[in-house]
């Protein structure tokens, strides 16, 4: 392990411990933990350890197993959310073509929504594309991290998010703070309401949510489960889209082995094989 003696001798924080949250956070959230993640297993959680006063990593383990609402703790602290507006912005590009030339209902499903930006700029290239705020879209966004969710269904952020975002975007999707609010921007209500945040684990055997979604963005996730979890939830997934919807991946997401589910597109845009489910 590369965790310091003080921080060892700080926590008692040892490999074994390591191990143990390693296979704990596989078994609730699917989630593959890297050897090279044993120092930031220490930093989120002792913050958890400090917070319920207790002195160790062994007791903070025995308090995970003894108390059932610890668990979402736990998996809200080591749960990345590495987000921005229009991350990989092909995607964005195409969602919008691909908007313009089927002008109807839609029912689009954000997987891995975190603090919202992400669907946010799913709902802005939704409103660019039909050209008004009243459209026939609503977009589920859901995410492990019930932390997250709370800051995405607030739908407030840093003035310098929106860096990089076209001006006009600025001006149209959020209104600036001001006050003891300056420096913060507020997506504007019209924008918001095409969203409703749910949580949603990806390992439950069942998620509360339609079953035929036109579009899906699960991007960047699937890079944290082994092979064959990746089968098990893209066979759920599959099971809550339209045949002719689109499955959008991340960049770095490789679904070769998968190929008798998903018909690649381009750009790592997807279309289910309906001929194979």
């Amino acid at each position: 392990m590369t965790t310091s003696t003080r921080e060892a001798g700080e926590f008692g924080y040892q490999r074994a411990d390591f191990d143990i949250v390693r296979a704990k956070l596989k078994q609730l959230a699917g989630i593959n933990l890297a050897d090279s993640k044993d120092s930031m297993v220490y930093s989120r959680l002792s913050r958890r350890i400090r917070a319920l006063n207790l002195r160790d990593f062994a007791s903070y383990l025995r308090y995970l197993d003894a108390n059932a609402a610890e668990q979402e703790e736990f998996i809200n602290a080591l749960t990345t959310n590495l987000t921005s507006f229009f991350r990989e912005r092909h995607h964005f590009e195409h969602l919008r073509n691909y908007i313009r030339q089927n002008r109807r209902p839609l029912k689009i499903w954000c997987a891995a929504s975190s603090t919202g930006e992400e669907p946010y700029s799913i709902a802005m290239t939704a409103v660019e594309a039909f050209g008004a705020f009243d459209i026939p879209v609503s977009i589920t966004a859901s995410d492990i991290d019930s932390k997250v969710l709370t800051t995405a269904s607030a739908g407030v952020y840093k003035i310098e998010q929106l860096d990089g975002m076209q001006s006009d975007f600025k001006k149209r999707f959020f209104h600036r703070g001001k006050g003891s609010n300056n420096g913060s921007v507020r997506v504007v209500p019209e924008l918001r309401k095409l969203l409703s945040f749910q949580k949603v684990n990806l390992m439950d055997s069942k998620w509360a949510l339609p079953k035929d979604f036109d579009i899906v963005f699960c991007r960047n996730v699937m890079i944290y489960f082994d092979k064959t979890t990746q089968l098990q939830i893209l066979e759920k997934i599959l099971g809550h889209m339209d045949n002719n919807g689109l499955y959008y991946a991340g960049h770095s997401e490789n679904f070769s082995h998968v190929s008798s589910l998903l018909k690649p597109l381009g750009q790592t845009v997807y279309q289910p094989r309906v001929a194979d489910r």
